[in-house]
């Protein structure tokens, strides 16, 4: 995938109420810098202008978030029913999402459950960041659950590397970055929670993707699968050399699997069966949150939810 720019804005999914999108690495979604600075908002209003809102504050309204350096799959919806709705499935744990990373080492399990809990640093100087329970300044640290699976094992410009898809199961800031680098296998190009090397050895991005994404509203399911972006065709510092779990066959899993739905609320439309309860269930609401979703809903959606 090539840098971006604002005409290469790259469209994996689309429906009268939502656009999944590609998004590129080193991107922000936003930004209200004076300066001209290459977003993926102005992407969409050059490829899109009559679709941009004039009542949000960025033209359109996503979904959720991908850090600056995280390329890959992002739900943008095109209307406040539609984005009300996204935002109800998030809330309720029913949405898949999927990664891809490279990482540093090579993993021997071939299936990892990944269970720090995470909370933000509050170390001077690194306030910015995340960090699990138990190292210094780690404040209000919160469960955390990423399932880690092994794909391939090889070389990354001569150190050994593994290829691997990371489903999270809860949705902290930076989880997937703090807990592979928590793992013992930072990600490769993490320049925040991965290893200190020469900066001549950098590889050119953050090795972390956005693979699939599915959010099952009511009206229709929301899925999309983008592609793979670590191939040795489209990066000659990657090198397999030990396939442990084919891809393809993990993604024919993820689109088979029942829909997550820990609140009981009936199979979704993008459903098989019916649908198991996930891993653990949601804490009970609290006022704080329940207000923050009352104000979120007030200007994302037609009507709230009592």
């Amino acid at each position: 995938m090539e840098p971006g720019s604002v005409e290469n804005l790259s469209v994996v999914y689309r429906s009268n109420d939502f656009l999944v999108v590609n998004k590129h690495w080193d991107l922000r979604i936003d930004s209200k810098a004076r300066q001209e600075t290459l977003t993926l908002q102005k992407q969409l209003r050059h490829r899109f202008p009559e679709l941009a809102d004039p009542d949000t504050c960025y033209g359109f309204r996503f979904c959720h978030q991908l850090d600056f350096s995280t390329s890959g799959a992002l739900c943008v919806a095109l209307n406040k029913a539609a984005a009300g709705s996204a935002y109800r499935c998030f809330k309720e744990r029913r949405v898949t999402k999927a990664y891809l990373a490279l990482v540093r080492g090579h993993i021997q399990e071939s299936q990892v459950t990944i269970s720090y809990a995470i909370g933000k640093n509050s170390t001077e100087g690194r306030t910015h960041t995340m960090c699990i329970a138990g190292t210094q300044g780690c404040a209000n640290p919160k469960p955390s659950l990423t399932e880690l699976v092994v794909l391939e094992h090889g070389l990354y410009a001569s150190s050994p590397v593994s290829k691997v898809l990371l489903k999270p199961l809860t949705g902290r800031t930076h989880q997937l970055r703090v807990h592979c680098s928590a793992l013992g296998h930072p990600i490769v190009g993490d320049l925040t929670y991965g290893q200190a090397v020469d900066r001549e050895d950098q590889p050119f991005r953050t090795m972390l993707h956005a693979l699939y994404l599915r959010i099952p509203t009511q009206a229709e399911c929301v899925e999309a699968c983008t592609p793979d972006p670590f191939l040795p065709t489209l990066d000659a510092c990657w090198s397999p050399h030990t396939l442990v779990q084919p891809l393809d066959q993990l993604i024919q899993a993820l689109r088979a699997a029942p829909d997550p739905d820990p609140t009981d609320h009936g199979s979704g439309p993008c459903s098989p069966s019916t649908p198991q309860p996930g891993p653990g269930l949601p804490h009970p609401e609290t006022e704080a949150q329940r207000a923050s979703c009352l104000q979120w809903l007030s200007e994302w959606t037609l009507e709230p939810d009592d």
